[in-house]
């Protein structure tokens, strides 16, 4: 017969045993039942507030953050699970820019729910100071990028090499990799920046995620999707890298029709996928994570921005 304090001890194992299994039982559940995640994406918005004027040009009435932010506010009212990434050149292209200095880009972003974006060549065109104080005031948001050291600089405190977001039980690794500057970028604008090779950078990265159990890893680029000379770009990038599944890219400003797949160095799949510039288009990835975290691209979609677009 068991003593009161037996009883107490016995009681506590069990309700913890079955505790335990409880969890163990979701686990497996939520392993076994195949996740969504909807990636959605932009690069070179190049401080499009408004939308094109309506001036009979090719772009009239298109674009725009408030068109964008219904966009993204209906998709996520569908889909359980998204991401909403940028590629870079957030500045630099309309008046709001040249008179206010990123403040309505970075605040609309946030606005919007952005969860990262990465640094391109247009985003230091008001100095390294001004990009500082723009992302420490106003963004909601991490600016991520592996390959610029801003040790010494106004952003050494403003940015991350990476940052792992869950979503529905997963885990999505994200990384960013920007351009050379040297010939680019005006000097005085970059200031003690230093540029770090961007396929050791990104491998690196990639290789901390990836030991971190994520399920996918995504490359924000800012390379440019193609580029003569055998220079660096996503094509040439793409090929050289280990443990990067997706890379979304920016500065060449490249209306995609589809995702592009190519093999990295270790024969596995890397999409590429990039949208133009100017927010005329918003990015949409559908991948489904099955058993053994076997990923699947399962929709891809690129949504002209205009009043008149309906999910």
């Amino acid at each position: 017969m068991l003593n009161r304090r037996g009883f107490i001890t016995q009681s506590a194992l069990a309700t913890g045993s079955l505790l335990l299994s409880s969890t163990i039982i979701k686990a497996a559940d939520l392993y076994d039942v195949p996740r969504r995640l909807t990636i959605l994406h932009t690069n070179d918005v190049h401080s499009r507030i408004d939308p094109f004027p309506m001036d009979g040009s090719r772009n009239q009435g298109l674009a725009g953050v408030a068109s964008r932010a219904q966009l993204i506010r209906q998709i996520r009212a569908q889909e359980e699970n998204v991401l909403v990434l940028d590629a870079g050149d957030i500045f630099q292209g309309t008046p709001y820019f040249n008179i206010y200095k990123g403040e309505p880009e970075i605040k609309a972003m946030s606005a919007m729910g952005y969860d990262a974006a990465t640094v391109g060549n247009h985003d230091f065109d008001a100095g390294l100071e001004a990009l500082a104080m723009q992302l420490e005031r106003h963004a909601s948001f991490p600016m991520i990028i592996c390959n610029y050291d801003f040790s010494g600089t106004p952003m050494e405190t403003k940015y991350q090499p990476y940052k792992i977001f869950r979503k529905g039980g997963l885990k999505i690794g994200v990384l960013g990799v920007g351009v050379e500057l040297q010939g680019l970028v005006p000097e005085n604008l970059y200031g003690a920046t230093k540029y770090l090779d961007p396929v050791q950078q990104a491998n690196r990265t990639a290789a901390t995620l990836k030991a971190q159990n994520c399920d996918l890893i995504i490359c924000l680029s800012h390379l440019g999707y193609r580029s003569s000379a055998n220079r660096m770009s996503d094509l040439v990038f793409a090929p050289q890298t280990e443990n990067i599944d997706l890379i979304i890219g920016g500065h060449s400003h490249t209306f995609l029709e589809k995702p592009e797949v190519v093999k990295n160095k270790n024969g596995e799949d890397v999409v590429i996928n990039q949208v133009g510039w100017a927010g005329l288009q918003l990015g949409r990835l559908d991948f489904i994570f099955e058993k053994r975290r076997r990923k699947t691209l399962v929709g891809s979609q690129a949504i002209v921005v205009s009043k008149k677009t309906e999910i």
